[in-house]
């Protein structure tokens, strides 16, 4: 059986208010796209967070490409979690290079990887502008290139189509499924439901911080199936409350 390039066993974190996920058990397989998808505040970031270190769980497990989450090998590894990690005042070009160097590339590695994925999403007239410089839209597809660059063999996306305009989100959707037909087990949250349904072979929803059920991303009402779930796990939780 091939392990999963990301598991979590019963990951549970917990802030006051209620806050925060309980007993999540998730897989993505090499080779899928995964989504995540439920409303503001079901625990998605947050869940993202604990996949990838930022947070310690109050109890339960993650393991990275089979690595248990304190020894993952991080060079395999690409994120773009709430706001792209990137240097106001350096160019695009130069925080892509340091983007690879953090990753292991030596120094022609990394001109050949940032030359290949400025082309890829289009960012080839940005490259010599300063990120603070750069529109909303153009930062996202700088945080999302550094994440990809590296060709990591997981990927792990908090809503990534964020500003994206419409040939932004085209080229992500393209470039996703080029790593997972490479073999990369890719997770991405997101509340466009139809958007991930282009590209999900497999969509958990979240509500409350637990997992609450699956959709069919060939389903003919998606939409229609995600309220559904959401509302009846709200109406248990209310009557179980009362």
């Amino acid at each position: 059986m091939t392990t999963p390039r990301l598991r979590a066993c019963a990951l549970t974190r917990q802030f006051g208010g209620g806050a925060g996920v309980s007993g999540i058990d998730l897989e993505v397989a090499a080779g899928e796209i995964h989504a995540l998808v439920g409303l503001n505040g079901a625990g998605k970031t947050t869940l993202m967070r604990l996949l990838l270190g930022m947070l310690h769980p109050t109890a339960g497990r993650v393991h990275v490409d089979g690595r248990p989450l304190p020894t993952a090998d991080w060079a395999n590894v690409g994120h773009l979690v709430e706001t792209p990690l990137a240097y106001g005042e350096l160019d695009g070009r130069t925080n892509l290079i340091l983007a690879a160097r953090l990753h292991g590339a030596d120094a022609g590695q990394a001109a050949r990887m940032v030359d290949a994925v400025l082309a890829e999403l289009n960012l080839t007239s940005y490259a010599a502008v300063r990120e603070r410089r750069m529109s909303l839209g153009n930062r996202q597809r700088l945080g999302l290139a550094s994440a990809l660059q590296h060709h990591p063999r997981v990927i792990v996306l908090d809503e990534p189509t964020n500003a994206l305009d419409p040939s932004g989100v085209i080229l992500l959707r393209e470039a996703l499924l080029r790593r997972a037909a490479d073999g990369a087990g890719i997770l991405v949250s997101s509340h466009h439901l139809d958007e991930v349904a282009r590209v999900a072979h497999r969509i958990t929803v979240i509500n409350a911080g637990r997992v609450i059920g699956t959709l069919d991303p060939h389903g003919v009402d998606i939409e229609r199936s995600f309220f559904a779930l959401v509302h009846a796990d709200d109406m248990h939780h209310d009557r179980n409350a009362s």
